[in-house]
């Protein structure tokens, strides 16, 4: 942990490596929401707070998280100083290793977000993968190999089950996967359950248990939650106004959008944009 967080202080912003993030903050910070894609994070130190529906994480030091679909989250640091090393899951690499591998059962249920301590066979790879970005000419040959070790070990870990799944087009999460991706897509027009049930292949019974047993949200709070955090991404960069975003999202009344958005927000549209805008711009990140 020592070296790995030299490292991330050193390396904070990098792009030489496209699959990684590294994430740090000097300060506590507010709750953010934002959309997180499959990934693998594991905390060097600090401690974070993560907000799934009304399912809340907490992950530090040592640990590290995995998500599996995209979800909408609400994120913010509870412990300063912060940094998280994160490594975007890839279905084909993942695929790639159970076809070469039998490595165990994989579950059908579970939520799409978990929290688990690092053993040392994980935090190694890690490590190592970061070191690369001292050695930048190492990078096309050790890269891959590392980052496909690394995905071994979440495979046979204690997340795996889930983490198996991502790479299984026929699993579960997959299915949900393919909805949760139709649902971005159309968040903006008249939500129908029927249709991301046929998306997904699952009847409507079927679809809405498993899908709040993956993400925790119905699939309507679900393409609300998008809806709203598009809303907050438009009005932070001011070039309409409140009802012209409420209308672009989808929602047809203005004074149900605003009750919405404040719900979430805590505050009405044009106040929490207000608000935002005159703080420090900080990229919200899931991890």
């Amino acid at each position: 942990m020592d070296e790995l967080r030299r490292l991330l202080g050193r390396h904070a912003g990098q792009t030489l490596l496209p699959s990684v993030v590294i994430s740090t903050s000097q300060t506590e910070t507010e709750p953010m929401p934002v959309v997180a894609d499959p990934v693998f994070a594991l905390v060097a130190q600090g401690r974070k707070r993560t907000v799934v529906g009304d399912t809340e994480f907490y992950y530090g030091a040592g640990e590290y998280l995995v998500v599996s679909v995209e979800l909408p989250v609400a994120a913010h640091v509870v412990e300063a100083p912060y940094m998280v090393f994160g490594l975007r899951l890839k279905p084909a690499l993942i695929a790639s290793l159970l076809l070469a591998s039998a490595p165990g059962p994989t579950a059908e249920g579970g939520p799409a977000i978990a929290v688990s301590r690092a053993p040392e066979d994980l935090t190694d790879p890690v490590v190592r993968l970061v070191r690369l970005l001292d050695r930048p000419n190492d990078i096309p040959v050790l890269a891959e190999a590392i980052e496909r070790e690394i995905h071994w070990r979440l495979i046979t870990g204690e997340q795996g089950a889930t983490v198996r799944q991502i790479g299984l087009a026929d699993s579960r999460l997959a299915q949900i996967s393919r909805a949760i991706g139709w649902i971005r897509g159309n968040y903006a027009d008249l939500f129908r359950v029927e249709d991301a049930a046929r998306v997904a292949g699952m009847s409507v019974t079927s679809f809405h248990r498993h899908f709040r047993s993956v993400t925790t949200l119905t699939p309507i709070q679900y393409q609300k939650q998008i809806r709203l955090q598009e809303a907050r991404s438009r009005l932070l960069a001011g070039t309409h106004d409140v009802a012209t975003v409420g209308y672009a999202v989808g929602y047809e009344s203005p004074s149900q959008f605003s009750r919405e958005y404040r719900r979430m927000f805590g505050a009405p549209p044009g106040t929490d944009a207000a608000r935002l805008r005159s703080r420090p711009f900080i990229t919200p990140v899931a991890v």
